[in-house]
């Protein structure tokens, strides 16, 4: 009989650069040509966001930010660590990564083995080193688990859920940093090198119609006017389905199987009504309460449009954790919230008791 245990994390690629970095995402959308001067304005912010800035840039919150993302991300690894899992199944997205033009698909199982991984690829492209003064072109080992992956997507195509498979990246591509990023963070000391255990991926196509027409990112305002925009991503309910799937396929074997969603939440660059300068907290909140409170109606009934609108694409991975927790029917036993205005997105940390089997 199989024991599960349930995550919930961040990616944030700016965890991995110094204090004086972290906020360079606003700082590049207050550059924005498109963005009228008066939202660009310190005085129109809210309370939160002019504390954050304050006048170093946010360079002083960027350390409190960062110490409260470790504690959490510590938390985290503490319970992995007692569960001991056998595999760890990470939900997280593709960013215009493996996936481009030639092929999108919606949920891909990532049949790799013995993999090199160069976490710092993203943000070396930005020109900010990274935070523990390694090589640039630094490498960790991520242990995948190519024969479970294997079965894994054939128990999913066996109970109708069409996923696609690969056994190699793209030639040239990255790795998909939601991925290398959950390794990364849950070693952080080490920067990912000693992670001890297997992961199995699963790319969720949480950009949808932003997955090429924004190369999975960032855009300026005036390049987003008469975007082309690419057909939906899988619905809130669709990846909700697929946790559950991912349940069942694992619950009649003997393993200790951790299910992760790695991503943080509505993000800022996302968030076009809000002209890219902070994350939907309100839309965030409504989601959270439903979280904490296990109203999965509440999930479920989310609709695609609404999380676009919110800047919640990357939120799809939750999606997935919540309809494996339904499934198992594991109960939350430990959660939190972080709040931010200039570091680009809310964060929140999970843990669901692993001690429950199915």
């Amino acid at each position: 009989m199989a024991e599960f245990l349930g995550l919930g994390l961040t990616h944030y690629p700016l965890l991995s650069v110094a204090d004086d970095r972290m906020a360079d995402l606003l700082r590049w959308t207050l550059a924005d040509p498109g963005i009228p001067d008066q939202h660009k304005d310190p005085a129109a912010w809210p309370e939160l966001m002019r504390r954050e800035w304050a006048a170093d840039g946010g360079t002083a919150a960027a350390a409190g930010h960062r110490k409260h993302l470790r504690e959490d991300l510590t938390a985290c690894r503490a319970a992995l660590d007692e569960f001991s899992p056998d595999v760890v199944l990470v939900w997280g997205d593709d960013q215009y990564e493996n996936f481009r033009e030639e092929v999108v698909p919606p949920f891909c199982v990532l049949a790799y083995g013995e993999t090199e991984v160069c976490p710092f690829e993203v943000m070396n492209e930005r020109g900010a080193p990274n935070v523990w003064g390694l090589p640039d072109d630094m490498t960790f080992t991520l242990h995948g688990d190519e024969p479970g992956a294997r079965r894994l997507a054939n128990e999913l195509l066996e109970d109708g859920f069409d996923v696609a498979y690969s056994y190699q990246k793209r030639e040239a591509g990255h790795f998909p940093h939601a991925i290398a990023n959950t390794q990364l963070f849950l070693d952080y000391d080490n920067a990912g090198r000693e992670f001890p255990y297997k992961i199995l991926p699963i790319t969720v196509n949480c950009y949808g119609q932003h997955a090429i027409a924004r190369r999975g990112g960032l855009a300026r305002f005036a390049d987003i006017e008469d975007e082309r925009l690419d057909p939906i991503g899988p619905s809130p309910r669709r990846c909700f389905q697929l946790g559950g799937a991912v349940a069942r396929a694992f619950a009649g074997t003997d393993l200790r199987v951790a299910l992760v969603a790695s991503s943080s939440w509505s993000h800022a660059f996302l968030n076009d009504k809000d002209w890219h300068l902070r994350p939907d907290t309100p839309a965030d909140q409504v989601l959270y309460d439903a979280f904490v409170a296990g109203d999965w109606d509440t999930w479920t009934a989310t609709t695609g449009k609404q999380v676009v609108d919110a800047g919640q694409h990357e939120m799809l991975n939750w999606f997935c954790l919540a309809g494996a927790m339904h499934e198992l029917n594991l109960p939350l036993t430990w959660s939190d919230f972080v709040v931010t205005d200039v570091f680009n997105s809310n964060k929140c940390f999970a843990i669901f008791d692993g001690k429950a089997t199915s």
